[in-house]
């Protein structure tokens, strides 16, 4: 019964659009200067005009770059049928140039229905695309090559990478090769052999701005007025949303989320969580279920071991934060000491420890990776000399010392006090 109820039909309509990439970039796919409309131009150039080209698409991971490549394939596809022949590599699969070779050809043989020899060697590998791309070209049919994890590609001779751009320099090949990385540098990183062949086209794909950030999440939230769901329900739920999207306390779960990965990915990971967290019985999306989904996707390693540690290691790394809001920009075990004894002077504390039992403490630190040695694993001096840094923000910090139950009272204050200085 309950899955017939309204809310129980918003929660499946917004999950479905949450796990549905074509939904999540739909709005941009209309713009003329949207990534989708940029690659789909050059492709369907390609396809239409006998030519050949190549583009990179760069961007953190998470960002839609194989999203929105995905999304333009199956539409040309559509458009299409039979000028297309995909190729798909990743270089975390196929970074050696015979294994990627060989999988090319294993690809072209399986789409024509061809033979593939195992036994082939590189050479037998590379005359057979190149024959495929003259083939395909005389045939007016376009060869496309999506590189995936593009940079490692570029590692070694680059053998594979020549092959493919050289080819594209003849008249009766017709093919474009796509190369999708996370580096902004990618193009750098081509010999400048394998550089002078490639087209030096980019796009770049960048998570969605704290002001656009707003407006992307009604865009997901927001249920349509065309649905099966009744009118007023509609209306009240989207009304509610846009009240909810303004209060700052959620303000202040999105901007923490974003500071952790505001990729679209992530984003839409949040949004699933807090989406299947909705109660069913008021039929709405409320603050608490995005403070749920909030837990439920940020990594908390770090929270957990902070959960757990003693009160002189919370000592610590309230010192060692001191001594960074200060901007000293190179401390060591013994500086640490040194803002350890003031912080005990000033506030008079009963948690006063031995310098052997504080080093034991700001050992365990390490091994615990919440503190880390700026040089390295460089073992010049000992360890009360070594210079070192927190691997925790200032925001992990105060949230692990407010789920440490062994935590003074003292310690917040002092952090909250730093913070706002």
């Amino acid at each position: 019964m309950g899955g017939g109820s309204p809310s129980a039909r918003a929660i499946n309509l917004l999950r479905s659009r949450l796990c549905d990439p074509s939904f999540i970039f739909s709005k941009t796919i209309n713009s003329p200067d949207s990534n989708y409309s940029k690659l789909k131009f050059i492709i369907s150039s390609s396809i239409t005009e006998s030519c050949n080209n190549s583009i990179l698409l760069l961007g953190p991971r998470g960002c839609g770059k194989n999203a929105v490549l995905e999304l333009v394939l199956r539409d040309l596809q559509m458009v299409y049928p039979d000028m297309i022949s995909l190729v798909k590599l990743n270089g975390l699969l196929h970074s050696d140039d015979n294994c990627a070779l060989k999988e090319i050809a294993k690809q072209l043989c399986l789409e024509h229905q061809l033979i593939f020899s195992k036994m082939a060697s590189f050479d037998d590998n590379s005359q057979f695309v190149i024959a495929m791309l003259r083939e395909c070209g005389l045939a007016h049919k376009t060869i496309i090559f999506v590189l995936d994890e593009f940079d490692l590609f570029t590692q070694g001779k680059q053998r594979l990478l020549y092959s493919l751009l050289d080819a594209l320099q003849s008249l009766t090949s017709q093919a474009v090769v796509i190369g999708v990385s996370c580096r902004l540098d990618a193009d750098q990183l081509l010999e400048k052999r394998v550089r002078s062949r490639f087209s030096h086209r980019k796009l770049l794909f960048l998570p969605p701005n704290r002001g656009d950030l707003q407006r992307f999440l009604e865009y997901l939230l927001s249920l349509p007025q065309d649905s099966n769901l009744p009118r007023k329900y509609v209306a009240d739920f989207n009304s509610k949303l846009q009240k909810l999207l303004t209060d700052p306390k959620l303000i202040d779960v999105l901007n923490s989320l974003s500071n952790c990965d505001n990729s679209i990915s992530q984003l839409s990971r949040f949004l699933f969580h807090a989406v299947c967290s909705m109660n069913l019985e008021p039929g709405y999306l409320s603050l608490e279920n995005f403070v749920a989904a909030s837990h439920c996707v940020r990594r908390q390693p770090k929270l957990e071991i902070l959960q757990d540690a003693s009160v002189l290691e919370l000592y610590i790394l309230v010192c060692m934060n001191r001594l960074e809001v200060k901007e000293q920009n190179t401390y060591n075990f013994n500086s640490t000491m040194k803002e350890y004894k003031a912080v005990h002077d000033t506030y008079q504390t009963s948690d006063h420890y031995a310098h052997r039992v504080c080093l034991r403490a700001f050992e365990h630190l390490l091994e615990r990776e919440l503190v880390g040695f700026v040089d390295g694993r460089v073992q010049t001096h000992s360890i009360e000399f070594r210079p070192v840094k927190l691997l925790i923000s200032p925001q992990e910090l105060s949230q692990g010392l407010r789920l440490n139950r062994s935590c003074p009272a003292m310690l917040l204050k002092l952090l909250d006090r730093e913070a706002y200085k």
